[in-house]
């Protein structure tokens, strides 16, 4: 009965050895997928950062990606009674196809800027560009909201900042 205790108890040393070693390579084997999956994820370069400087006096949004003014565009902002509220932002969600039924219009390429519904995106009321028009919203050429879009897009939401002013 000895002799048989004596190869159970080697046994299970050596399967419990193993068994150890196996929970070891999986959790090495675990935290290498992590960390490759952590490192190689396509994530918005973070790098980069956008600034859009919207002049409310001169309906002009001034792009500048790294300190560099890379973008002037015409706006229209908010007409009397909806003025555009002045104020820095970063945008909250991005939409490359969006319909008000609110409004009942397309806003194409809309980045949402706050809570309450102000948003940079496109208009095909092109004429009105360069004047106030809008309720409240910084409408762009819809091939400049494109491009603004695309850099939001590209660079991320937290790495974008919006300052409107007077």
């Amino acid at each position: 009965m000895s002799k048989d205790r004596c190869s159970f108890d080697l046994i299970r040393r050596r399967l419990n050895s193993g068994f150890k070693l196996m929970l070891r390579t999986r959790l090495v084997v675990a935290v290498l997928l992590v960390c490759s999956a952590v490192l190689f994820i396509d994530t918005p370069a973070r790098a980069a950062s956008i600034v859009a400087k919207v002049d409310l006096s001169s309906q002009r949004m001034q792009v500048y990606l790294n300190g560099k003014k890379t973008y002037s565009w015409r706006v229209s902002t908010g007409k009397a009674g909806w003025r555009t509220p002045t104020g820095s932002y970063s945008p909250l969600v991005t939409y490359r196809n969006y319909y008000s039924k609110k409004w009942g219009m397309n806003m194409p390429y809309l980045v949402l800027i706050s809570r309450g519904g102000i948003a940079i995106h496109g208009t095909h009321a092109t004429g009105k560009l360069g004047r106030t028009a809008s309720h409240g919203c910084i409408r762009l050429h819809p091939s400049n909201a494109a491009k603004f879009y695309g850099l939001v897009r590209k660079y991320g939401k937290s790495s974008t900042r919006v300052i409107v002013s007077q």
